[in-house]
């Protein structure tokens, strides 16, 4: 390879690299995207639509060998949910940004294995994994669960 394709190349990447640092997130928005648990066995969404965070599940490994999308909500404490697709579900409410501590807080969390809604809160570590937390009024009484960016 010529050395002039060498250096073209060189400033392509260097340009890319600055480009896509200036596209990073807000933090606000650093949630966004997909993870997927550590224990590999659930994959979901985050996003923002307008101010209120959006997370679906996209994927899930307990099927007992169905479909994924033969899964319903057939916990949720309401009837007229029982029909309700687990893939896809909208499962987060009420998550704020708190810019002084870095993290998501004020949640609701709804869990379909159990059919219960749990307080939620978030953050990302220093090796960049989401912890978030379900919890029933206090923060200490809870589960964490811990994904990595996909």
């Amino acid at each position: 390879m010529p050395i002039k394709h060498l250096y073209t190349c060189l400033v392509l990447i260097i340009c890319t690299t600055i480009a896509s640092k200036g596209q990073a997130f807000k933090p606000a928005e650093r949630i966004c995207g997909k993870w997927e648990t550590k224990e590999k066995t659930l994959r979901i969404q985050v996003s923002l639509e307008g101010k209120e965070y959006k997370v679906r599940i996209i994927w899930f490994s307990d099927t007992d060998g169905k479909p994924m999308d033969y899964w319903t909500d057939r916990r949720n404490p309401n009837p007229a949910l029982h029909s309700r697709k687990i893939l896809g579900m909208s499962i987060l409410r009420n998550l704020e940004y708190h810019p002084n501590t870095n993290s998501w807080e004020n949640g609701m969390i709804y869990d379909s294995k159990h059919g219960k809604e749990w307080n939620a809160a978030a953050y990302i570590d220093k090796k960049g994994q989401l912890k978030v937390k379900g919890y029933w009024h206090f923060k200490f009484i809870g589960r964490t669960l811990t994904f990595v960016r996909i």
